[in-house]
C-alpha cells in the first residue's frame, strides 16, 4: 500500500502528498482568517491548518467537513484529487 503525507525513513521528514491539492489558504485569505483563527473554529492547531494548507497532511473527513462549513464552501471547492484535475485537462 503506498503510504502518503509523513514519510519515515529513518527520521521524521515531510513530504507534500502529490494526490490531492486543495486552496485552503486562498479561501482562509479571502474571508482575512488568519491560521490560528481558522484553527479555533475547527477545534484543530494552528499547525495542523498550515500542514494542511501545504499540502503535507491529508485532513481526515470529519475535519474537510469542518473546514469546508466554517469557510463557507463546499469540500470539493477546498481539495481536490490531481486526478480530476487531469481529467478536467483533458476534457476540453
Amino acid at each position: 500500500m503506498p503510504q502518503t503525507g509523513i514519510i519515515f525513513s529513518g527520521s521524521w521528514s515531510l513530504s507534500p502528498v502529490p494526490e490531492l491539492e486543495n486552496c485552503l489558504k486562498e479561501r482562509r485569505s479571502a474571508v482575512s482568517l488568519t491560521q490560528a483563527e481558522l484553527a479555533d473554529r475547527v477545534g484543530v492547531s494552528r499547525k495542523t491548518i498550515n500542514t494542511v494548507e501545504n499540502g503535507v497532511f491529508v485532513p481526515s473527513t470529519i475535519l474537510a467537513l469542518k473546514l469546508s462549513k466554517a469557510l463557507d464552501v463546499r469540500v470539493g471547492q477546498l481539495f481536490k484529487l490531481v486526478q480530476d484535475r487531469d481529467d478536467e485537462a483533458g476534457s476540453r
